[in-house]
């Protein structure tokens, strides 16, 4: 298992990212093309991870929101590669990438069907929950030491 990271969106990370965004967001859930594939900057980093045998099967990416404060969006994990711990070993290497470049806290939008999932990883609900996308949403925060 490896997690690459890129922040250009012409990289081989970015295409995997997208590609795996498709099939989970676009395909499975059936979300518009239109609200899934938005417009980035070089701000933002997206993280991929690949299996044993080198495929793509992860992603999410952050993006600095205020001066200490990064939000994570589009956690996806392909249908096929779901019970292994990656969307899980992504958003640990989140938090300490986070961490180490002196950021306070982390926020994020969940589906409500997963803040369960962000629970288990210290995020806590904030505000009431939200419709995105077409999907019921619950926004969390992890204040990071």
């Amino acid at each position: 298992m490896e997690i690459k990271t890129s922040n250009q969106t012409d990289s081989a990370v970015y295409a995997d990212a997208i590609m795996i965004r498709r099939a989970v967001f676009i395909e499975e859930q059936h979300i518009d093309p239109a609200d899934e594939l938005d417009t980035v900057t070089s701000a933002t980093w997206h993280y991929v991870l690949y299996d044993a045998t080198t495929a793509a099967v992860a992603t999410a990416r952050m993006t600095p929101e205020a001066t200490q404060q990064l939000h994570i969006q589009r956690v996806a994990t392909l249908k096929s590669a779901r019970g292994h711990g990656y969307a899980q070993a992504i958003i640990k290497r989140m938090i300490q990438d986070a961490r180490q470049q002196g950021y306070r806290q982390l926020v994020l939008g969940a589906q409500v069907t997963a803040q369960s999932f962000y629970s288990q990883l210290g995020f806590k609900p904030v505000g009431d929950r939200f419709m995105e996308a077409g999907l019921q949403h619950q926004e969390m925060a992890l204040t990071l030491n």
